[in-house]
């Protein structure tokens, strides 16, 4: 006598977990996800000839000292998307002097030379990076700011602009204005007093 054997409840369930689990993995690994740095423009003055001493220290340039404005450290880490440090990626960043001029061309070469203006440093195994600069100045038409790119091999893969938290330029700027929530949380940092200098923390994460 042939018996016909009907899936019990508690195997239905099963199946209906095993053919789901796909999906709630993927879910959940997306949601682990570290949102990338949002990208801004490169503006106008990125340097057309990079210093001599392009290194991290903005402040120091052999037996040239700046010490105008307020000296301040800007640090972080530089990972992909999955939280894993890109060792070997390069951070940059450039600025203008206390005064509001860049080393450009464009700005008409106005920048205090005792100011490197910009500054570039390898990531390491651990993915952090550290500069010694000043807090950004304003200029016309701009809140404080400083640029900031990464690069890895031959690949660009971010430009952005860090902002000054509670800043009172930021409420007039165009381009801190455009940005949204997530965004304008993302790109704007304390700089809050560490010793006889500032400190700031800008964490940086790519689609690598």
């Amino acid at each position: 006598m042939h018996t016909t054997h009907r899936p019990t409840r508690r195997l239905m369930l099963g199946a209906a977990v095993a053919l789901a689990a796909p999906a709630v993995w993927r879910s959940a690994l997306a949601q682990g996800r570290l949102r990338p740095t949002p990208s801004q423009t490169e503006g106008p003055f990125y340097p057309v000839a990079l210093p001599a001493d392009s290194d991290g220290d903005l402040l120091v340039q052999g037996s040239r000292r700046y010490a105008k404005g307020h000296a301040a450290q800007l640090e972080g880490t530089l990972t992909d998307t999955e939280g894993r440090a890109l060792a070997g990626g390069v951070v940059e960043i450039w600025q203008c002097d206390a005064q509001g001029h860049y080393h450009h061309p464009g700005d008409g070469g106005r920048a205090d030379a005792d100011f490197q203006g910009f500054g570039r440093v390898t990531v390491g195994a651990d993915g952090s990076y550290r500069f010694r600069t000043i807090r950004p100045a304003p200029y016309s038409g701009r809140t404080p700011h400083i640029h900031l790119k990464v690069r890895l091999g031959s690949r660009e893969l971010l430009t952005t602009q860090v902002y000054v938290q509670g800043d009172p330029g930021n409420a007039r700027d165009f381009l801190w204005q455009r940005l949204r929530g997530e965004d304008r949380t993302a790109l704007t940092v304390a700089f809050e007093p560490a010793g006889d200098a500032l400190r700031a923390r800008f964490p940086i994460v790519v689609a690598a």
